[in-house]
């Protein structure tokens, strides 16, 4: 195949915040984007936001707690597209504030299914597809968050996902160098989403106190997305940490 192909790549979750901004800096940066999530008007929101690179996106409908649906949307990517270049692991949930003696257990599922049988059950596909393709190989980037090396307050089912994904990253680079796949995982605090719109407010630190939190803008996660993305695949960014300069980090736990 020529050199020249364009750059396939799937990001789940990508009907709001995180997924969303780097949908739109791969859009812009050439590639073809297949657009997962769980509702159609977000997908067709950020196809919309692509402007001119509309064209490039694909939404498709999945479920990422659904392993038929994890399916269904690496088989549309194939049929469409006909190679995968780079996968986002990038949806995820939390189980909200809850103390963990009262967590409701079903709960813990439908985190660990997305967050964590999720993005195995994504990086499967991804593996069928890149090892097969010419040229052969491929990028897999997991969405970490700071909550893999640091919890927050009553975060159990948030952060244990989010520590297993961060040996997932590291089991993936293994397994992926002899079919020249490369994974990294990027670990992101207090991005400017809806979801941390709250952290303006304040939210519970270690100590019991509740503060407010600073945040840096999306794009700023955006851009180091597509920096490691676009790396040559003999190179690797295997852990990258972005967060907001003056949260509590150093220093949390």
């Amino acid at each position: 195949m020529d050199n020249n192909y364009t750059k396939t790549a799937i990001i789940t979750g990508a009907g709001a915040g995180i997924g969303r901004a780097t949908a739109l800096a791969l859009l812009n940066a050439g590639y073809a984007v297949a657009l997962a999530g769980r509702n159609i008007e977000t997908l067709q929101a950020t196809e919309e936001l692509a402007g001119h690179n509309r064209s490039n996106a694909l939404s498709i409908v999945t479920d990422i707690s659904d392993p038929s649906s994890i399916l269904n949307l690496f088989s549309e990517v194939k049929n469409q597209f006909g190679r995968l270049d780079l996968l986002f692991n990038n949806a995820g949930i939390g189980a909200g504030n809850s103390l963990l003696e009262e967590l409701p257990i079903d709960q813990w599922k439908q985190v660990v299914d997305i967050n964590l049988t999720g993005s195995f059950i994504c990086t499967q596909e991804a593996f069928k597809i890149m090892k097969n393709q010419d040229p052969m190989g491929g990028r897999i980037i997991n969405n970490g968050s700071i909550s893999a090396d640091r919890p927050r307050p009553n975060s159990a089912p948030y952060t244990a996902t989010k520590h297993a994904l961060t040996g997932l990253t590291k089991s993936t680079s293994l397994d992926g160098r002899k079919y020249n796949i490369a994974c990294g995982q990027i670990d992101i605090g207090n991005a400017s989403t809806d979801m941390t719109a709250r952290m303006s407010q304040g939210v519970p630190q270690p100590n019991g106190t509740i503060i407010p939190e600073p945040k840096m803008p999306v794009e700023s996660v955006s851009e180091a997305v597509l920096y490691m993305a676009n790396l040559p695949l003999e190179a690797n960014v295997l852990f990258m940490t972005v967060m907001a300069t003056q949260m509590p980090y150093i220093g949390r736990g």
